[in-house]
């Protein structure tokens, strides 16, 4: 069943009032990206720390035309989380698909960029489609018998632990369908000095962009969170391989949301976002376990950043 605005309102009051009642607090990171939040994620994209949207550009403009060889025409795209959908003009330019469905969580966001990317390419359906797609929901029925390419750029996955990760990349499989295909971008591990940064820039948009989600619980759930008694906090997890996000109390704070009253001591933070990176075989493995088997990828000269193209295959029942 697709997600309606009615879900999604509910979902959101649950993972808030839930991730504020455990110890440590931590809110699912798909909440950052209200229309503002998107906004801003956007601007951040732009920034010269910001390595990974450049990046990742770059190699699908390189590789555009062999990957639309190796998908073949005549798939429906389909981008999980789609954003701006920048980038995918560069994917739906050279694979002639025959139906475009962008997937964000961000509905007022997504419509606008439905409606721009209707006009760069008049003669392609496109069925916006507003869900949280790390749950099950339908596909427009328009594309029901389409062979399908899924897209999901920007080092998504790596938002999700691992576990949680091979979850959806097996949920990916089953709504794309037998015999479909995914696109992937996937952040490579590198030196702390590249990589924090990206995630702490020196305009504080990201900062901006974390805070934001403080600012969107006070308007969309009557919350009272003073937003000047937390600041953002960006650091590296070694073991977990990953950029942590939190928002940090720079005091003690007292705040009431929906009717409850939350706490938190000077220096407790609100988890909000993970970034794993991979190795490239990390990557395979990942996958694989997905459900997906890598059949090319490919990375800028200084691998940085990497896009794989996998297809559709059953796990082995032995090896």
């Amino acid at each position: 069943m697709r997600s309606t605005v009615a879900d999604l309102t509910a979902a959101f009051r649950y993972d808030i009032m839930e991730g504020l009642s455990l110890a440590p607090k931590a809110i699912p990171a798909r909440w950052l990206y209200d229309r503002r939040g998107s906004a801003l994620f956007e601007a951040i994209t732009l920034l010269p720390e910001y390595y990974p949207t450049r990046t990742e550009r770059s190699i699908l403009a390189s590789a555009a035309s062999e990957i639309a060889a190796l998908a073949g025409p005549g798939r429906a795209v389909i981008e999980f989380g789609s954003g701006s959908s920048a980038k995918t003009r560069l994917l739906l330019a050279e694979t002639e698909p025959s139906a475009y469905v962008p997937i964000d969580i961000s509905g007022e966001f997504l419509r606008e960029v439905a409606v721009g990317l209707s006009h760069a390419f008049p003669g392609l359906p496109i069925y916006p489609t507003e869900a949280d797609f790390t749950y099950p929901f339908a596909l427009p029925d328009e594309i029901a018998s389409t062979a399908r390419l899924g897209f999901f750029p920007g080092s998504t996955i790596g938002n999700l632990t691992v576990p949680a990760a091979v979850d959806l990349l097996r949920a990916m499989a089953v709504t794309l369908g037998a015999g479909s295909m995914l696109l992937i971008g996937i952040d490579r591990i590198k030196d702390q000095d590249v990589l924090l940064p990206a995630y702490d820039d020196a305009q504080g948009l990201t900062a901006a962009f974390n805070l934001n989600l403080l600012h969107r619980i006070n308007r969309e759930l009557g919350g009272s969170i003073p937003l000047g008694a937390f600041r953002h906090l960006a650091r590296w997890n070694d073991a977990e391989a990953r950029i942590e996000m939190h928002l940090e109390a720079t005091r003690d704070v007292r705040f009431e949301v929906d009717g409850r009253v939350f706490s938190l001591s000077k220096g407790e933070t609100i988890h909000t976002e993970n970034s794993l990176k991979y190795g490239r075989r990390d990557a395979f493995v990942l996958l694989q376990a997905g459900g997906w088997h890598p059949v090319a990828d490919w990375t800028d000269d200084s691998g940085l950043f990497s896009v794989i193209l996998a297809e559709q295959r059953p796990a082995p029942a032995a090896p």
